[in-house]
């Protein structure tokens, strides 16, 4: 199969993943607000951690595919195809590229390495080699510096949270910030194109939706229950959707959905980071989300409708009750101490990628969660962290799971 992840522990056999690029570079103090970064990392150390990373995941016989190839090779499935992927590509561009279509238009399409197109098309354009005097005549002569006609997306090497595998399908998300938008385009064409994907994949949301949902909410905890984050990113409607489609699909072993409401603020932007899960029944989570926690159960109804209803109990009894434990550890990112806690969470301590029951990576910087780790018996392969973790992410945010073991 093309996808099948049914469960965030099995072991790890494929997953995609993109290397930092001259998308990094392209940041600046002006731009960090608006692509969703607090700092701006070293492209170069950034890159060196990042194949770290990806080596650590090769050495578990984790086979590593990374998203500019994929696109790329599906581009090149027929002309027509690149064609049609860049005018989308540019139809969902930034309104500074008005005027100017054709220009960009065949800037990409003159690129003869298709897999160099497809990363310029990542790193953003700058509007200095444009002539505005036709098109711009007033900003032709009020501008006082080169910007991007075309912006950078900084945030792709995060391949968790545009695409999300759900079991043998996939959820190609709305995101929630419009400077991400563009991030679902590159899988759309791999699902529609690529030979390996191409009419193997069943798509559960699409973008087209209006209601945001992105990955790092998605949470496979077995083959018949999903947990999905309520949070800055995500909404109830969204997941409303997606469990209408899921429960539809008839080859889908899929029957509950546990959408847990997490705090709405950027430290927590995502359900994982500030829980994932490390063995069958250990989960790695951020104390601050434990008090007065909310869980909602989302099922079937009859007819096609779903049905909603509020489960009581501790985060710990109802994970039991769904994934038929007797007893689930919560290992504390951070530990008891609550400035630890919040210092590492914050540096990812909490998103951590298991690539087989037990064993997980993490970043080497969250020095008292990875001890407490190996307390619990927990085997951490530690990767380098000091740019990668800039971008506000860790190993499970930097990560697509294609294929897992089933458990």
């Amino acid at each position: 199969m093309a996808i099948c992840v049914k469960s965030e522990i099995g072991k790890l056999r494929k997953v995609l993943i993109h290397r930092p690029g001259g998308e990094l570079e392209h940041l600046t103090p002006e731009y960090l607000s608006t692509l969703l970064f607090d700092d701006i990392p070293y492209l170069k150390r950034a890159q060196i951690e990042h194949d770290s990373f990806a080596e650590t995941l090769r050495s578990c016989g984790v086979e590593v595919v990374y998203l500019c190839d994929l696109v790329a090779q599906a581009l090149d499935t027929d002309p027509a195809v690149r064609r049609q992927f860049v005018t989308e590509f540019l139809s969902n561009a930034d309104t500074r590229i008005v005027g100017h279509e054709k220009e960009l238009f065949k800037l990409l399409m003159d690129e003869p390495d298709t897999r160099t197109m497809v990363l310029r098309t990542m790193e953003g354009i700058m509007d200095d080699g444009f002539d505005f005097r036709k098109t711009n005549p007033l900003l032709n002569l009020t501008r006082t510096k080169a910007g991007f006609i075309l912006d950078p997306i900084p945030n792709l090497y995060f391949t968790r949270d545009p695409m999300a595998s759900v079991g043998c399908g996939a959820s190609l998300n709305h995101m929630f910030s419009v400077t991400r938008n563009r991030e679902t385009i590159y899988m759309k064409y791999v699902f529609e194109h690529h030979p390996d994907f191409q009419d193997k994949v069943k798509k559960y949301y699409d973008p087209s939706i209006p209601y945001s949902i992105e990955g790092g909410d998605i949470h496979n905890l077995s083959a018949d229950t999903l947990a999905i984050g309520l949070s800055e990113r995500t909404t109830a409607q969204a997941i409303e959707v997606l469990a209408r489609n899921i429960f539809a699909d008839e080859g889908s072993t899929i029957r509950n959905i546990l959408a847990i409401d997490i705090p709405n603020m950027r430290a927590f932007m995502h359900l994982d980071t500030v829980l994932t899960q490390a063995d069958k029944d250990v989960f790695i989570v951020h104390p601050g989300i434990l008090h007065n926690i909310k869980v909602y159960r989302v099922f079937p109804g009859a007819k096609g409708t779903i049905k909603a209803e509020s489960l009581k109990g501790t985060l710990e009894s109802i994970f039991c009750r769904f994934l038929g434990l007797d007893e689930v550890r919560f290992i504390k990112c951070g530990g008891n101490n609550m400035i630890a806690a919040e210092r590492e969470q914050w540096n990812d301590g909490s998103n951590a990628l298991c690539v087989e029951p037990g064993t997980v990576i993490v970043y080497d910087r969250n020095t008292i969660t990875n001890d407490i780790l190996r307390d619990n018996g927990l085997k951490t392969l530690e990767i380098a962290s000091s740019e990668l973790s800039r971008g506000r992410g860790g190993p499970r945010c930097m990560s697509m799971p294609l294929v897992r073991d089933s458990l």
